[in-house]
């Protein structure tokens, strides 16, 4: 059976990273090591304050489970959440090693190929927005954290900054469904792809009612595979993190049952290392959207890092992960 073992660690953001809930300074995030004899595996989750995590709470959740616990048995062990996707992800990267396989050979997959992925801006004045969006004009996908009272003035100024680039927003459940209907239009006029939780979790039935003239996307409102039927109507897009199904496992049983429903997928994540977005790549290939930049948002990060170029994020070599 592995040892599974805890640790907490804080990687230093290349500049503060601004969100409608607030700014941070650095990645706090839990790393998990699964080790069988010479075998290791590891992966890493970022407890988020939103669904009510903290480093503290997610390391007692990893430590409280049985010894004998497997990957299978992981999946009724724990709730969806940051915990079981550490362990998930570490029990995979175990499988590979012992296998002497990539994760995606033991999944029956193609290798993954390099995806494309947004670059996050960060919420700040439209002058400081339109200089960052000037210093990533080349990037092809940006992504414009909103959920304010001045959106606008801040979505002109990335267009102007970007002309050419691709847009998607995300309003971090920070709209009402009145401010949305005002603003779609404006949307739609500066190019944008397609917005992220334009309403709050549980309030977000006007969807349903409302015109959608650009695609919507859940990401507060989806965790799991339970999380579809509630989005029935109301939704285009799902976005797909592995701190919210709880791991590779179930990120890829999602992406199977929503596209069987006829949702496009979007892959994303949480601000953490080249390590937790590691299994990502397999669940973004194919991808209708896919926002993987964590590790780019970072001034230190692992040991063998994702590879970034002009084709995207690419997969991780095997002495990262899988």
């Amino acid at each position: 059976m592995p040892k599974l073992t805890v640790t907490a660690e804080s990687f230093r953001l290349a500049e503060v990273f601004t969100i409608s809930r607030g700014s941070r300074t650095e990645a706090k995030v839990i790393t998990v090591r699964a080790t069988e004899g010479e075998q290791r595996g590891w992966g890493e989750c970022v407890p988020y304050a939103r669904y009510g995590e903290s480093l503290e709470s997610v390391a007692a959740e990893i430590e409280g489970l049985p010894e004998d616990i497997t990957r299978a048995t992981l999946q009724e062990a724990l709730s969806p959440g940051a915990a079981r996707n550490a362990v998930d992800c570490a029990l995979w990267d175990l499988e590979a090693s012992k296998a002497g396989k990539r994760v995606w050979d033991l999944l029956g997959l193609p290798a993954p190929v390099p995806m494309i992925t947004a670059y996050t801006l960060s919420l700040a004045s439209s002058e400081e927005m339109e200089k960052s969006a000037a210093k990533h004009a080349h990037r092809p996908l940006l992504k414009i954290k909103l959920g304010t009272a001045d959106d606008m003035g801040r979505l002109e100024a990335v267009r102007r900054g970007a002309p050419k680039s691709k847009i998607i927003v995300d309003a971090n459940e920070g709209w009402s469904a009145e401010v949305y209907a005002d603003l779609a239009p404006h949307l739609v006029r500066l190019g944008v792809q397609l917005v992220e939780q334009p309403l709050p979790a549980g309030q977000d039935d006007m969807l349903a009612e409302i015109e959608r003239p650009l695609p919507v996307c859940a990401d507060e409102s989806c965790h799991d595979r339970k999380s579809l039927p509630d989005l029935k109507g109301k939704y285009d897009v799902i976005n797909i993190k592995l701190d919210k199904t709880g791991g590779l496992t179930e990120a890829l049983e999602l992406r199977k049952a929503a596209l069987a429903e006829g949702y496009d997928i979007m892959v994303g994540c949480m601000v953490g290392t080249s390590l937790a977005m590691a299994p990502a790549t397999i669940v973004a290939q194919g991808a209708r959207v896919v926002d993987l930049d964590g590790p780019l948002l970072l001034a230190e990060d692992r040991p063998e890092p994702l590879q970034f170029d002009a084709e995207g994020v690419h997969p991780p070599v095997r002495a990262l992960w899988g």
